[in-house]
Formats: C-alpha cells, structure tokens, sequence
C-alpha cells in the first residue's frame, strides 16, 4: 500500500469511524480498570431495594445494547424484563404504578428529550432509575437516581461504534454486580478484541462479496440475538443497504420464505446455548442454499459459504457479543467504503437524536 500523506490521510472517507473502532481494546481495559468499581456501588444500591421487575429504555443502538441487558438480567438474575414504549407516558400521558420497579435508560448522549421525560416520568411513578450514558452531565444523567459512566470517551462518526460495546460491558458489570460478583471473567476481552480488530485484510476481503448486495437477512439467537440487530442497524446506517435481523426462531415463522441464493444471510452463532439453539435454523438455510455468512466458532464458519471465526475460547457466551459485533462493525465500514461512501456521515442522521 503506497504511504498517504497526512493531508490525504485527514481527507480518508471514513477515518473517524476507523479511528474509534481501533480504540476499542483500549476502552474497554478502561472500563474494567476504572469503571468497573463504581458500577459495582450501584449495583449493591440498586440491589438493596429487590426490585421485582425491570424496564428498559433506549433508542437504536442502545436500544440494542438494552436488549442484551435484558437477556443478562433473565438469565443470570432470574428477574423478569420488557422493554418500555416511552409513548405511552410522553405522548398518552399514561402513569403505569412502577414501586419496586428497576427503570434503566441506555443512552449515548443522555439528551434525547423522550428518554429524559419517561425517566423523569418513571421516577415519579415509583421507580428506581438507573442511567446509563457516555455523558455524566447530561440531562438523562440529572433526572435518574443512579448513573453509570461507560467511559467511551468522546465519539464523533455518526455511526456508534465504542460507545456499543462499552454499554455492553458496562451492563454485563453492573448485572453481575447485582449479585455481588466482580465481573473478573470480562478480563479477557481487550486482548481478544485487539485480535479480532488485527484482522482487518480479511474482513475488507469478505466485503468484496457484498459490495453490490441489494439486501442483507442476519439472525442469531439467545444472546447473539442483540449483535444480529445491531449488525442490521450498522449496515443500514453506513451502507444504506436495507438489512433485516430476525432471531432465528422468528426467521423460520415466515420471513425465510423470502431467503435465496442471491441475497447473503449474515449468521450469528455464539459458542453455547444459543448456537445450538441456531442450529436448525443453519441446517434449513444450507438446504434453501443460502449466500451463508457466518460469525461464530470454526466449525461453523467451515461449513458456510464464508465467514469470520471468532476467538471464543476461555470466553462465557454472556460475554461474546462484546466481540462478536467487531468485525461486523468492520464490514459495514469496508461494504461502505467499498460502495463509494463516507461511513463517518451517513445521509440524513444526527448524532443526538431527539426524539419526542
């Protein structure tokens, strides 16, 4: 590759969102290093009032890092969740009874208007509220009762790249937390995310397949279920290429009729309950003969049309979605880049959306 100066180099489509991918491995050392004691303090207050339920609240990408909350806290915590409609409080004015209820609001920003009045809403109503925000003096941050830092530090591609996998492990500490454990099997992923995001020649040469896709299907299940939408949400946003997630049981529930062998089907297999839960869902695409991408352990890859291994060993399956949205984020860049696009502004969106 012929050397750039550094004038082209600040003119690189791009640059911004490869910047911040890059950091990755590096914020998320931060965030066990320096953030993981203080989401453990707010984890034991939140404990000591035994909420009986908890609600989630967020939009996009938070939305899907919510998502994974909500499989961590009915997994590992046993405590049932949904997913809040904030219209029902700030559009119907209506005033659910939310005592003993665990509110939690993932934001980036912590500025969307909707996310600040539901909050405010729900803390009136009752609720214990717990923001979740890369900003500690943002409005989101003033009206809850507990704050946690995901410590991504500044981000400024539109697209959301760390800020998504600091809230994801920044939610796996805090419901770990809630049971008084210290989250110590998290300590594996910045060496593992520097190795995935080692890989970037062969991610750009797997984005050559889909250069000219004109719609893209990704499923998971279980714990992958969050990256697969996520995954949709990146390529969309960068690439404009319309990508729908299903989980793979909703998949086979009618949408798979719509499954060939000309647009690629992105598969996410974590190594565990959910990939084997997939496993049906893998054998019926292989039989439609599917453009098959998959994300997940080597067995899997091998018998796909393509694929990216994932390095799971020695890695919980709660913890692998903190690695497996890496090279997915890499190849909605390199898709996106490779359409002649600039993924760092991406047609019609803002950083902060305001929502009402």
């Amino acid at each position: 590759m012929s050397a750039t100066s550094p004038a082209q180099e600040s003119e690189r489509p791009g640059r911004i969102m490869s910047g911040e991918m890059a950091e990755q491995p590096a914020m998320l050392r931060r965030v066990l290093d320096r953030g993981a004691p203080a989401i453990r303090e707010v984890a034991a207050a939140v404990a000591a009032r035994k909420p009986r339920f908890v609600l989630l609240t967020a939009r996009g990408t938070s939305d899907n890092a919510a998502l994974y909350a909500k499989y961590l806290l009915e997994i590992r915590r046993g405590l049932p969740c949904g997913l809040a409609s904030m219209s029902t409080t700030t559009a119907y004015g209506a005033k659910p009874d939310l005592r003993d209820v665990l509110v939690v609001t993932v934001s980036q920003s912590g500025g969307s208007p909707d996310l600040v009045a539901s909050t405010r809403a729900a803390r009136e109503a009752g609720a214990i509220t717990l923001a979740v925000t890369n900003n500690r003096d943002s409005p989101l941050s003033a009206v809850s009762e507990h704050h946690i830092d995901i410590l991504a530090g500044p981000e400024k591609a539109l697209p959301a790249t760390k800020t998504y996998t600091a809230s994801l492990l920044s939610l796996y500490l805090f419901v770990e937390g809630l049971a008084g454990g210290d989250g110590s099997a998290a300590e594996v992923l910045p060496e593992r995310a520097a190795e995935i995001l080692a890989r970037g020649d062969e991610v750009r040469a797997l984005a050559a397949r889909y250069r000219f896709a004109e719609r893209m299907v990704i499923t998971s299940r279980g714990y992958g279920y969050p990256t697969a939408k996520e995954a949709a949400l990146k390529l969309m946003e960068t690439s404009y290429i319309p990508a729908l997630s299903y989980s793979g049981a909703d998949l086979l529930h009618g949408p798979l009729a719509m499954v060939d062998n000309i647009s690629p089907v992105i598969a996410v297999v974590t190594d565990g309950r959910g990939g084997e839960a997939l496993q049906p869902v893998l054998d019926r695409l292989r039989g439609r003969g599917a453009d098959l991408f998959v994300v997940g352990p080597e067995a899997q890859v091998e018998a796909a049309s393509a694929g990216f291994v994932l390095p799971t060993a020695g890695v919980a399956e709660e913890l692998q979605p903190v690695l497996e949205i890496l090279p997915l984020q890499m190849l909605a860049y390199e898709v996106t880049i490779a359409r002649g696009q600039d993924p760092d502004a991406p047609r019609a969106l803002a950083k902060v959306t305001e929502t009402r």
